[in-house]
């Protein structure tokens, strides 16, 4: 039985606290002991939108990993006084451990984005990661009617570690039927946009403004109609949340 880790709360979201390093070490004790896991990643879209969202929200945080993918979940740590290590950043923490299964030859399985993506993506992680042994992949356009055909996919390619590159919340619900209905016991990474980063076809920000937590603004510049909402008016939303929160504490 794999020990729990120590969490805290915030904004009615339980949040692991773990280091990129911890959780690469946690994530490999679940694929040597055969036990499933949904690896998750939550920044200030994610709670704002789980908050609104009960199914969501009970998914979420019933999830066996749930990592800080934002600065602005971290500094929101900070400010509450029960501070995170750390941001873990999906699209890094993907690569790890990616390179994690090339050094343990565990079986990879990539779902989403188009099948061109898919296709790229594939084809960069294997030139990147020599002995890298990926089992499948699917792009994500299928209905949920499919759900029992994919899982029935990644279950015959022996896939230990399934990279899911669907949009929220529909990656959840997906993901979610594949343990408890398909039953599968892989381990289950959301990763948003990294295949299309990964492959090239979308810009990842420079390392300056990663390193400055600027990684959001570089995504709002490169889709303004799409992000801008969900970043300017999400954040300030979230930040309202997180103030209201320390006010109710205090």
């Amino acid at each position: 039985m794999l020990e729990k880790n120590k969490r805290i709360e915030i904004l009615h979201t339980v949040i692991d606290v773990l280091t990129v390093e911890e959780t690469i070490e946690r994530v490999k004790e679940y694929i040597d002991e055969g036990c499933g896991l949904h690896l998750m990643g939550v920044n200030a879209d994610k709670i704002n939108m789980l908050n609104e969202n009960e199914r969501l929200k009970t998914i979420v945080n019933g999830c066996g990993i749930i990592n800080a993918d934002g600065a602005s979940v971290v500094l929101a740590s900070k400010y509450l006084k029960k501070p995170l290590p750390e941001r873990v950043a999906g699209i890094d923490l993907m690569l790890d451990l990616v390179q994690l299964a090339s050094r343990e030859h565990y079986k990879v399985f990539l779902l989403g984005a188009k099948q061109e993506i898919v296709e790229k993506t594939k084809a960069v992680l294997l030139e990147n990661n020599p002995g890298l042994e990926i089992v499948g992949i699917r792009n994500g356009y299928f209905k949920e009617e499919n759900w029992g055909e994919v899982a029935e996919e990644i279950r015959k390619s022996g896939a230990q570690l399934v990279f899911v590159g669907i949009t929220s919340p529909l990656k959840e619900y997906i993901v979610e039927n594949f343990q408890k209905e398909q039953h599968l016991n892989c381990v289950f990474m959301g990763v948003g946009g990294s295949f299309d980063v990964i492959s090239g076809s979308i810009p990842r920000a420079p390392i300056w403004m990663q390193k400055c937590n600027l990684e959001w603004l570089f995504r709002v510049m490169q889709e303004p109609k799409r992000l801008f909402k969900r970043y300017f008016v999400g954040n300030w939303k979230f930040i309202m949340a997180v103030v209201k929160e320390k006010r109710k504490g205090n």
